[in-house]
């Protein structure tokens, strides 16, 4: 089971680098042009729109990957009980020091915001935008974390083997 987890949590990694390494390339597009403001937002280049929408995109496959896969594997890998609720999980890698769940959260709220458009609230989205382009660097930051404690466990399981 250790090993079947093991593999499975290496795949997730691999994952997340791609999900990161196309965030990164459409940040840097779009650097020139954030913040953004409503007005700024209508007048972007197909390219520019092409590169936020990839950012929204991967921002918010990275941020799923993280919840809904990474987290509760890499408790299961560590030896704690993950088949609890959510808010639990995230209670227990707060404890361990790999995340924020008040920075967790206004990211999840962020990218709830952005995945559905409504009438008459452009500024609530450009705004949203604003803050899931200056903060997408902590999503970046926990999946490497996670990365580096997820080797730092089994670097340690190896050494006792």
């Amino acid at each position: 089971m250790s090993k079947i987890l093991e593999e499975k949590l290496e795949r997730y990694f691999e994952e997340a680098k791609k999900h990161i390494q196309k965030i990164k390339s459409a940040k840097e597009i779009l650097q020139d042009v954030m913040p953004l403001s409503g007005e700024s937002l209508m007048k972007l280049s197909e390219k520019e729109q092409d590169k936020l929408d990839i950012l929204i995109f991967r921002f918010a496959k990275l941020q799923d990957l993280l919840g809904r896969k990474i987290f509760r594997s890499i408790l299961d890998f560590s030896g704690y009980e993950s088949n609890v609720p959510f808010v639990e999980i995230l209670s227990e890698l707060e404890r361990e020091g790999l995340i924020e769940i008040d920075k967790w959260m206004a990211l999840r709220d962020a990218r709830n915001a952005v995945a559905h458009e409504y009438p008459n609230e452009e500024k609530k989205i450009v705004d949203e935008l604003n803050f899931i382009f200056e903060e997408v660097e902590y999503l970046i930051q926990l999946a490497q974390k996670l990365e580096e404690y997820f080797g730092a466990i089994k670097s340690k399981r190896a050494a006792g083997d």
